[in-house]
């Protein structure tokens, strides 16, 4: 990746909330997490509150070794870097996520936990998922789908949305006219396999159906920075960052506060 490249993308990370690295993965190891990634889905069973997600299979790198590949694979690290962005670091494993044929698609939702804490008012990227997808993505089988913008700023939606997941989320119906909306801003994002979706975890996101008849899976690993600004950052930096306590505990919510505006 070229400077100016990787200039580009972490500028349409910071103001959309999203990019996307084309071919991060070989196509032998595209192959074998395919391989692992079917070995495991097929391996539990799969309860009802799955349904909008697929699958919610959590994977730790100590665990299975083509998940440790995963998380230290080079090209991502050499991206991230190249970004500006080698201050990320992984949770430790990956969660596969698998809409099977039929599957409905997964509701608008964020997945910050920290909105309590002042560090959600960052204009830099803070929390991030990397995505990379096992087969092609379109609009038949399920593609992500990606409201740009909404980390930074709010939207009538985020007034309307149940709490993700656990908190709600599982039990919605799928005919919610909030959680499934239309929303005029919003683009569907196909990629092809062994691309990399690089997101923020404040964003609105969700993905479409999938009405195709072989699975389409995705492997998700959470990574986090340190609360304070980057290397990078010329910008302002809020004021409520600037005094931001950092022995403070902030109590855990996906409910977004104040600090979004």
């Amino acid at each position: 990746m070229t400077s100016d490249v990787a200039l580009e993308k972490r500028n349409q990370l910071i103001k959309d909330g999203y990019c996307v690295v084309d071919d991060i993965l070989t196509q032998d190891f595209l192959e074998e997490l395919r391989r692992e990634s079917d070995r495991m889905l097929d391996a539990v069973e799969h309860p009802p509150h799955w349904k909008y997600q697929g699958s919610d299979i959590h994977v730790r790198g100590i665990d299975e070794s083509v998940i440790d590949r995963l998380i230290h694979w080079q090209p991502t690290r050499d991206t991230l870097e190249e970004m500006g962005l080698g201050d990320f670091k992984s949770s430790g494993g990956f969660i596969i996520l698998s809409k099977p044929p039929g599957g409905p698609p997964l509701y608008w939702h964020q997945d910050w936990m920290g909105w309590n804490d002042p560090i959600s008012t960052a204009p830099w990227p803070q929390y991030l998922f990397l995505s990379y997808y096992l087969i092609d993505t379109s609009l038949e089988n399920g593609c992500f789908r990606i409201i740009p913008g909404t980390h930074l700023k709010r939207i009538p939606l985020h007034e309307r949305l149940v709490q993700a997941h656990a908190q709600g989320g599982y039990y919605v119906e799928e005919d919610d006219p909030d959680m499934f909306y239309d929303h005029p801003d919003a683009i569907d994002l196909p990629v092809k396999a062994g691309s990399l979706v690089i997101a923020e975890g404040r964003v609105l996101h969700a993905a479409r159906g999938n009405q195709s008849d072989q699975r389409r899976t995705l492997l998700l690993g959470w990574h986090n920075r340190p609360p304070m600004p980057p290397d990078y950052w010329i910008g302002d930096v809020p004021k409520v960052i600037k005094n931001r306590d950092p022995n403070a505990q902030y109590e855990a919510t996906r409910e977004p506060g104040e600090y979004l505006v």
